[in-house]
């Protein structure tokens, strides 16, 4: 009897834990960490751990011939522009040859602002942030590698992952902490997705995504800001959050929470829900708060 392909799954975290149930039984699982401490719980959801480092090429080695298809859900380094994590796995990938799939999570972030018009994957990317500008860079990259190698690569361009069960990704979190939004005027619209739909999405573009293809992993809620959060305060008896002015927020919030307020966009999912097949689970912000 042959035995199943290898994936190899790169930043395993809630996601990458949300995605191994879907994937058990038909791929054989390694996991790429960088935590040793990380090992017995990895092992222990049935998968086997590979320790090594993106920021340290010397470290990943093994990777070469290791895996038939590979999902990568780690971030780009924290500064600068160029993603040379993803340049450090993708060259560790090549001198294997074995690579046939590739699924890179990435972010609607690369768009930067549209002023609240709807976009779709043909939209120009037009990164605002040098923390789009390291995803824009990575999706280039791995273009290429699909393009040198032969690889099949998706990449998947996700907004904000929600679930009430996931460690800073639980929206009642910033409404309990009273965390200002925007007053109606000023607001924008951000976009969506609950983190199992996103696992299942690196699922179907694992087996359906075309060729160097890109999908907005996104869910069908269009929601600004504030009502988002309003929505949560509402379901969950909390105090809806305070509104702010633009002026009173450049006064008073962090440069990383205004860049999140500073753009604006409706991403639309047609590919995702048709190229894909996927039947979202969670296809409004209100399926995906009713599982508490």
């Amino acid at each position: 009897m042959k035995s199943p392909p290898m994936l190899l799954v790169v930043g395993c975290g809630d996601v990458g834990l949300r995605l191994l149930p879907w994937v058990a039984g038909r791929w054989r699982v390694r996991v790429l960490t960088s935590s040793p401490a990380r090992v017995p719980a990895l092992r222990a959801a049935g998968v086997v751990p590979l320790v090594g480092n993106l920021d340290d090429a010397a470290t990943l080695g093994r990777l070469g011939g290791l895996a038939d298809a590979v999902v990568h859900l780690a971030p780009p380094p924290g500064q600068g522009v160029r993603d040379v994590r993803s340049r450090h796995l993708g060259r560790a990938l090549l001198r294997g040859g074995r690579v046939r799939r590739l699924v890179y999570v990435s972010t609607t972030g690369v768009y930067g602002d549209a002023g609240g018009a709807w976009i779709d994957e043909t939209s120009p990317v037009a990164p605002a942030t040098a923390r789009a500008q390291r995803r824009v860079d990575a999706e280039a990259y791995w273009r290429w590698f699909g393009r040198c190698s032969g690889a099949r690569v998706s990449i998947l361009r996700a907004p904000g992952i929600y679930a009430l069960d996931r460690d800073g990704g639980d929206p009642r979190e910033r409404v309990r902490r009273g965390a200002p939004v925007l007053n109606a005027k000023d607001d924008v619209y951000t976009n969506h997705i609950h983190a199992d739909d996103l696992a299942r999405a690196c699922m179907a573009a694992l087996y359906r995504g075309g060729p160097q293809r890109v999908f907005n992993a996104c869910d069908h809620t269009s929601l600004k800001m504030g009502d988002y959060f309003d929505t949560v305060a509402d379901r969950f008896g909390l105090p809806r959050p305070p509104r702010l002015s633009r002026a009173e927020a450049q006064a008073t919030l962090s440069p990383m929470t205004l860049s999140f307020m500073s753009e604006s966009r409706r991403i639309g999912n047609r590919r995702l829900t048709e190229e894909l097949r996927l039947r979202l689970r969670y296809p409004t912000l209100d399926d995906g708060l009713a599982t508490a």
